[in-house]
């Protein structure tokens, strides 16, 4: 494994569906294109999911958006990806209502050049695992996580991590904004 945390985080780019209108064919949604140049100087959560219009995966999806003024207000940017296209993304957000209104990029990584990179693409079965990953604003990895596909994660534990990474101080188990660090 060459990616580690403390290490400069691989690029990343692509077509990504954008916009958190209900409407998804309105103008305020559309396909663009994203890379790791334009989250210079913020804070970034990258995660991989394995498919669209699959079970565990909108669960979590929902989940980051319903925490994502959470994130923002601490200079992060929420970005969702996985190896399907940009058009099944838009196919999955029109009909899963919980999806319709998402505030962050949905990344296609259709190439799988992104989950590659990241060491998430499980070859058998040409998508990624449930990895996330957390980059501080000078573009350094500095947390990972990898979860089986049967298994969510939890964005409240995300952003606590996050506050965690962003304090600077050691932080016990279970460390809480506003609770005695170590140091």
């Amino acid at each position: 494994m060459s990616l580690l945390v403390g290490k400069t985080a691989p690029s990343f780019a692509g077509t990504a569906l954008v916009g958190g209108n209900a409407d998804l064919l309105s103008p305020d949604n559309a396909f663009t294109t994203i890379s790791n140049e334009e989250y210079k100087g913020k804070w970034v959560v990258l995660f991989f999911y394995p498919l669209d219009f699959t079970f565990v995966c909108p669960t979590e999806i929902q989940e980051f958006g319903k925490h994502y003024e959470e994130f923002k207000a601490l200079n992060t940017e929420v970005i969702a990806a996985s190896t399907d296209s940009h058009f099944s993304h838009l196919a999955w957000r029109s009909s899963h209502p919980g999806l319709k209104n998402l505030p962050y990029p949905m990344l296609a990584d259709f190439t799988r050049t992104v989950a590659k990179n990241y060491e998430v693409l499980k070859e058998e079965t040409g998508y990624a695992l449930r990895g996330l990953y957390i980059i501080n604003p000078d573009g350094e990895l500095v947390y990972s996580v990898i979860h089986p596909e049967a298994v969510g994660r939890n964005a409240k534990e995300i952003l606590r991590v996050l506050q965690a990474l962003q304090s600077g101080k050691l932080t016990p188990c279970d460390w809480e904004v506003g609770q005695d660090t170590l140091n």
